[in-house]
């Protein structure tokens, strides 16, 4: 039975895998054989993005059982300091791809270590009070890298949450966050191939972590916290795991993301509550604790409104269908029972097609 469990897990990861790496292939070769518009091609590295942003919250969410509004503040994070390390180190490290490694180890190391310092007074909320005090701790994070100003020159570092005259510089000083005007001049080193690769990994971290033992003790949290502590398992150090690991892979999205841009700032609309949002919704479509779920819904929902530009005034009408069907079809009980029996009727043809061969 045990040997049977593992097999079918196995088989359903193979296929996750699977599908991921058959998604590059195709999208590699339509672009290169020019069948992708330079929008599409655009799309691309943001898509890698996204899909390790869902996978990373749906740990939170589906596996932990969680509620987090927070992950966009974790990317923030994560971003910020990846181009903070990769502007400063220019000179050290002339090497911009040895640079970009350094930046994602660098972006998963402080975001993780955020979702710790975070994780360990808010984890002991539950339900609505969670999603609040994430929600904020997203906003605050935002705010603050956009009120600071920090320089370097021959003395050293210089901070100030004023403006960039009061950093009190030499000559030789070089300015490299500029307040809401955010990082400038970061090389564009991500690219589709490096996005996908961080998509595999992060779906290595992830589906190896919620298949081991570990994985098993974070969900008993979810069912039942009461029983699960009762058996003597460590909620806090479980709940505190899935969430540092969820916001070190969005700190991971971050670097990704702040460097497929020229100009980097802590916006609204790339950190704030609508980012949060719209993966939580990426989340949700997919299915809580589904994580081919999330990784279709992400890449269905970027690409959606592109394909549908040609619409004009209906493409938003046509994906907000879109978005009913999809919540109707994962989570209305009538349709979860019609996939029921059709996966059944499949499974039964296809012992019935095995038996004939025999």
């Amino acid at each position: 039975m045990k040997t049977k469990m593992k097999n079918r897990v196995l088989l359903q990861n193979s296929i996750t895998y699977a599908l991921v790496i058959a998604c590059w292939v195709i999208l590699e070769v339509m672009s290169r054989e020019g069948m992708l518009s330079s929008l599409m091609k655009g799309l691309l590295v943001p898509l890698c993005i996204y899909v390790i942003l869902a996978v990373s919250l749906n740990l939170t969410v589906g596996i932990l059982g969680e509620l987090s509004l927070g992950h966009a503040g974790f990317m923030c994070v994560g971003a910020f300091s990846g181009a903070f390390f990769t502007n400063c180190m220019a000179d050290a490290i002339p090497s911009v791809g040895l640079r970009f490694f350094l930046a994602l180890l660098i972006g998963a190391a402080v975001a993780g270590v955020f979702g710790i310092l975070i994780g360990i007074p808010v984890l002991r909320l539950k339900g609505d009070y969670l999603a609040i005090v994430t929600l904020a701790f997203g906003e605050i994070i935002k705010n603050l890298i956009n009120a600071l100003y920090v320089g370097r020159d021959a003395a050293g570092f210089h901070f100030s949450i004023k403006d960039t005259l009061s950093l009190g510089m030499d000559d030789t000083g070089v300015v490299l966050i500029k307040g809401a005007q955010g990082i400038t001049g970061t090389p564009k080193a991500a690219t589709f191939t490096i996005g996908m690769i961080l998509v595999l990994l992060t779906l290595f971290i992830v589906l190896n972590l919620v298949n081991s033992r570990a994985g098993r003790a974070i969900m008993s949290i979810r069912d039942n916290r009461i029983a699960a502590e009762s058996i003597g398992i460590n909620i806090t150090k479980y709940k505190l795991m899935a969430f540092s690991v969820s916001a070190a892979l969005a700190g991971v999205a971050g670097v990704l993301y702040a460097h497929n841009l020229s100009s980097l700032a802590a916006t609204p609309k790339n950190f704030g509550y609508n980012m949060s949002i719209m993966i939580l919704v990426f989340v949700v479509l997919g299915g809580l604790g589904n994580i081919r779920g999330s990784i279709i819904a992400a890449v269905v929902l970027t690409m959606l409104p592109e394909l549908l530009r040609g619409l004009n005034d209906f493409r938003m009408l046509i994906y907000a269908v879109v978005l009913i069907v999809m919540m109707i079809f994962n989570s209305s009980p009538k349709a979860i029972e019609f996939r029921a029996v059709l996966l059944e009727k499949f499974r039964g043809k296809k012992k019935s097609g095995t038996k004939e061969a025999a």
